[in-house]
């Protein structure tokens, strides 16, 4: 009787990211100095990730965003895309901005979802026409598909400006504090549409934030920015908060820590890498 021969079993590989932005340094030229807005900064995106880039006003993370979306290029440093360079915009990376004009006025809400499905010939008119018709009822708009931009809340306008981002089908979808201008309640209702639209769809995230309270509700991994210029401070597993939790102690325990990683430079000074390159990663 033959006796098979043993073999070792390899642990398996862990999947390559999706989105992958290597030591990246950015700088804006001015007549009279060059400001950094960015200075090394690393991070991995792995496909369905909500990743948030959170940190205060001037530390480069919109910046870091427009680079993703291929709207800047880095000084230094690079950002891959499923394998590839960025080195331009593509329809693979759809950016949700914070303005409420970024909306053609003069189209309808379906014209406005249909407008770069058609303008990139991803689809024919037809079926660019049956794709926005469905992403307008996913985000709560049917019934508004001919009205016009200015006849809409600022909820309204972000709901048809995410419907015209997903109606894409991007690798990664940009939001640049896409809630910031919103009031209290519509922020916590957009808020629940987005994770709702997570949970049925789980299209990979990108996300900016200035807020704390958003950020563990949003996401399920943080990279904290240091002030100006923006350096990784840590990144962050938050996944066991949402809007579920909000309000509650743990919730509010992380929040203060995380305020308290952000701020305090003494206590919490900005990490080496890890050997091998990898990030600095904590629980909170």
């Amino acid at each position: 009787m033959r006796i098979p021969k043993l073999q070792a079993l390899r642990p398996p590989q862990p999947a390559a990211p999706l989105l992958r932005v290597s030591k990246v340094s950015l700088e804006y030229r001015g007549a009279a100095r060059t400001v950094r807005a960015t200075h090394e900064v690393s991070f991995d995106v792995h496909r369905g990730d909500r990743f948030v880039l959170l940190g205060p006003s001037g530390c480069g993370k919109s910046s870091l965003l427009k680079a993703v979306a291929g709207f800047i290029a880095p000084q230094s440093g690079s950002i891959e895309l499923d394998g590839r360079g960025v080195t331009r915009p593509g329809p693979d990376r759809i950016v949700v901005f914070q303005e409420f004009d970024q909306l053609p006025p003069w189209k309808t809400v379906l014209e406005n979802v249909m407008f770069p499905l058609l303008a990139t010939r991803s689809l024919g008119r037809r079926a660019a026409r049956e794709r926005a018709l469905h992403w307008i009822a996913k985000v709560g708009l049917e019934g508004f598909e001919d009205a016009h931009p200015h006849t809409l809340s600022g909820g309204m306008k972000q709901r048809v400006a995410i419907a015209r981002a997903l109606a894409m089908q991007p690798a990664v979808l940009l939001m640049d504090e896409p809630f910031a201008a919103l009031d209290a309640l519509t922020r916590r209702k957009m808020q629940e549409e987005l994770g709702r639209l997570w949970e049925e769809l789980r299209f990979t995230l990108l996300f900016v934030t200035h807020s704390i309270e958003e950020a563990l509700v949003v996401g399920n991994r943080i990279l904290l920015l240091s002030p100006h210029p923006g350096r990784v401070r840590a990144e962050l597993n938050s996944h066991q908060f949402g809007l579920h939790s909000a309000g509650g102690a743990e919730f509010q325990a992380a929040a203060r820590r995380i305020h308290g990683l952000l701020f305090d430079a003494a206590a919490a000074p900005a990490p080496a890498p890890a050997q091998g390159g990898q990030l600095y990663r904590m629980a909170i």
